[in-house]
């Protein structure tokens, strides 16, 4: 429908959006692979240019997503091989891995909101390590190289006042992380993708971007160092729901339905501020919290 927006955090769905108006898409680079046993399916797209970026309406950059269809189920072994392969796309992803570098994890969020809770839930189980080695030293995990990770859940503006990229902004000044790996809950366009996705990218994070949210952004212009962030979409903007319906159900009627397609789209109005999650929500947000806490875990591991 003429006029309507799409709001997605995912860049991979951006890349669809605009292909289906376009033959060719100049200055993005896209690499699938298919894991027929595990059916992870991981798709990494690659910004290239400020054309094709401001056409995405994403910054330059590396964007990997891993799409896995029973990502919340209860199965174990599953959750395993989800994590193996997040472990390794963070691995090589995260600079400076091989070394010893300190890691700050933010999970950013409302942990009283439960499609938002995903940032706090996956720094409350991360294996903190930066107090104990600045205390006792690597000795005290009986190890000769150690990567000092530490965690903070700056929380919402609603109940500090402040803006987390300046929570952020001041315990990095302070501490002085190489790294910062940021977690938050996103927004898809298309309801499989709920906790069936997570997105890694190197370009940062721009909080309440997808729901219409505005927030100064976490990336490495504003912090000064490196910021890589691991999103997962929980929530789906309802007014993308119902024009998906609708765009269904008036394809194939004729060309004099466009009015009626426009009336209908323009009471769409209150939808915009409406999103629409799962029912199994709380459940899946913990087993996926605790996929990238063990993803995390493993990649920071020397």
């Amino acid at each position: 429908m003429s006029g309507f927006k799409v709001r997605t955090d995912l860049a991979l769905e951006a890349r669809e959006n605009v292909e289906e108006g376009a033959e060719e898409l100049r200055g993005v680079t896209v690499e699938e692979t298919y894991d027929e046993e595990s059916e992870v399916k991981v798709t990494r797209v690659v910004i290239e240019s400020k054309n094709s970026a401001k056409l995405l309406g994403k910054p330059i950059g590396t964007y990997i997503t891993l799409e896995a269809p029973a990502m919340a189920q209860p199965d174990e072994e599953y959750h395993k091989e989800i994590s193996d392969e997040l472990a390794k796309q963070l691995k090589n992803i995260i600079p400076g891995t091989e070394d010893e570098i300190s890691v700050m994890v933010v999970g950013l969020g409302n942990r009283d909101v439960t499609a938002d809770a995903l940032g706090p839930n996956v720094v409350d189980n991360l294996t903190i390590t930066r107090h104990m080695v600045k205390e006792f030293g690597k000795a005290a995990y009986g190890k000769n190289r150690i990567h000092m990770i530490s965690g903070l859940i700056p929380g919402v503006m609603a109940k500090t006042g402040m803006e987390s990229a300046e929570i952020i902004k001041g315990v990095v000044e302070k501490t002085r992380p190489d790294v910062v790996v940021v977690v938050d809950a996103l927004a898809a366009r298309s309801t499989k993708r709920l906790n069936r996705t997570i997105q890694v990218t190197n370009t940062g994070i721009h909080p309440g971007s997808g729901v219409g949210n505005h927030r100064n952004s976490i990336t490495k212009e504003s912090l000064g160092v490196p910021v890589i962030a691991i999103g997962v979409p929980t929530v789906v903007d309802a007014a993308t729901i119902v024009n998906d319906a609708m765009e269904k159900a008036l394809k194939n009627l004729p060309v004099e339905t466009a009015k009626l397609q426009e009336e209908l789209h323009g009471g769409m109005g209150e939808l915009y501020n409406m999103y629409v999650t799962g029912k199994d929500v709380d459940y899946e947000i913990k087993q996926i919290s605790h996929i990238i806490c063990d993803a995390l875990n493993r990649a920071l591991e020397l």
